[in-house]
């Protein structure tokens, strides 16, 4: 354990003292493996949190619910959950199943896995579209309670559809370069800093 947290600076060191007393050193917080999708949609969630207690504080503090917090968690949730689905697309953490690549040949393996990551980012790329065309059939229409475009809610969609499609085509390109993607290689799936190793891009 020693030798290992040595070699790589991300791992915790833990050490027993001659008195068997176990001494943890946690590792130095690194914010490079962020991007800025990343923080917009941490910002969403605040906000978020912050609506919800305070819908939760008139409800049941003051006995008078404030009835535009219900609608607007709801579309903020819309919006946390598809601009940070990005994140998600990044770092390859969305569900996927990789048994039978252990039954198929190695030509047969890259194949599918390219396959895949092309599939992914067409489908992707037309349900931006598909937000696009929803956005000019809704119009100037108003949210229910609060007076405000409903085209704010779709927008936060159609950014996180946009933002997922251009990581996809990041993602695909980069295991196109390595060879491999963690379909083939699901060994190499979760690097020391809890995402997926070969999917992070150099901090811009």
């Amino acid at each position: 354990m020693a030798g290992e947290a040595d070699q790589n600076p991300h791992v915790a060191h833990a050490v027993l003292d001659d008195a068997g007393g176990f001494h943890v050193t946690d590792e130095p917080v690194d914010l490079s493996v962020y991007r800025w999708e990343d923080w917009v949609t941490f910002a969403l969630f605040w906000v978020l949190s912050f609506v919800v207690f305070y819908q939760v504080f008139t409800r049941y503090i003051l006995d008078d619910a404030a009835g535009w917090t219900e609608e607007i968690a709801r579309y903020l949730l819309v919006a946390v959950v598809f601009i940070g689905g990005a994140m998600c697309v990044r770092k390859n953490n969305h569900i996927q199943v990789d048994f039978f690549y252990r039954l198929m040949p190695r030509w047969m393996q890259r194949t599918v896995s390219t396959a895949v990551d092309l599939l992914r980012f067409a489908f992707l790329a037309y349900a931006t579209w598909l937000t696009y065309l929803l956005i000019e059939r809704i119009g100037s229409q108003r949210m229910a309670i609060v007076d405000l475009p409903m085209g704010l809610v779709f927008g936060a969609m159609l950014f996180g559809f946009a933002m997922m499609a251009f990581r996809a085509i990041l993602v695909a390109w980069r295991h196109w370069q390595q060879g491999y993607s963690v379909l083939e290689r699901p060994e190499t799936a979760i690097d020391d800093k809890g995402g997926i190793a070969g999917s992070e891009e150099p901090a811009k």
